[in-house]
């Protein structure tokens, strides 16, 4: 293995551990089957990532409060994500044994949770710009890298993973500084659901005042 450069040894592992990760984290979605041809294009995957950081930019930079934001991401989230798969990975095992209303009733409830918990992340960047750098085709998917510049602090990569296997350009992942939102959604999801018992009913009502 090469040695990384002294000048970015931090950079190097990250690209290394969201590359990593970002496979794992395909290959495990509903829907995302390996093997299959992509119809999207990196023009594509990138195009779409433009529109949901130049949505990002106006939100976080409108002047608005919290409070006033939280409905806007949620729009964003539900316009440019995959939300159904996203909620159904996150369920795991739970999504199988749930009704399609159950199910529906837990997407709907998790779309605003992670809305507002990403909201409150994307947030941290106002008075800065989240700029798209490049895309590229990781097996059945596109990992399109963005970069926060924000003031008085140090860049911050946010990377969104595309992928059209479900009918449509959607982003089914982020990850910001190398957290990776399925991984920590299916832990914190999975804990949250053990503690009601199972019951996603329960799961879902709770949600709606989370993130």
């Amino acid at each position: 293995m090469q040695t990384p450069t002294p000048s970015k040894p931090a950079t190097s592992r990250r690209s290394l551990l969201l590359t990593g990760l970002a496979a794992g984290a395909a290959l495990t979605l509903p829907g995302l089957v390996p093997g299959r041809a992509l119809a999207l294009t990196a023009d594509e995957a990138s195009q779409l990532i433009d529109r949901v950081i130049g949505d990002i930019n106006r939100v976080i930079n409108s002047g608005k409060s919290e409070s006033q934001m939280f409905p806007e991401f949620e729009q964003i989230f539900a316009r440019y994500a995959d939300v159904p798969v996203i909620a159904r990975s996150v369920l795991g095992v739970a999504a199988r044994q749930a009704s399609p209303a159950q199910l529906n009733a837990f997407t709907s409830a998790f779309q605003g949770y992670i809305a507002r918990k990403y909201g409150r992340r994307f947030r941290d960047f106002i008075g800065g710009e989240i700029k798209v750098n490049q895309a590229r085709q990781v097996k059945n998917f596109y990992e399109v890298k963005s970069t926060a510049l924000l003031r008085g602090q140090s860049p911050v990569e946010v990377v969104f993973l595309v992928s059209d296997r479900s009918g449509s350009n959607r982003f089914f992942n982020i990850f910001i500084e190398g957290v990776n939102m399925l991984a920590s959604e299916r832990t914190e999801i999975g804990a949250l659901l053990d503690k009601r018992r199972g019951d996603i009913g329960a799961l879902t009502r709770d949600l709606r005042a989370l993130g």
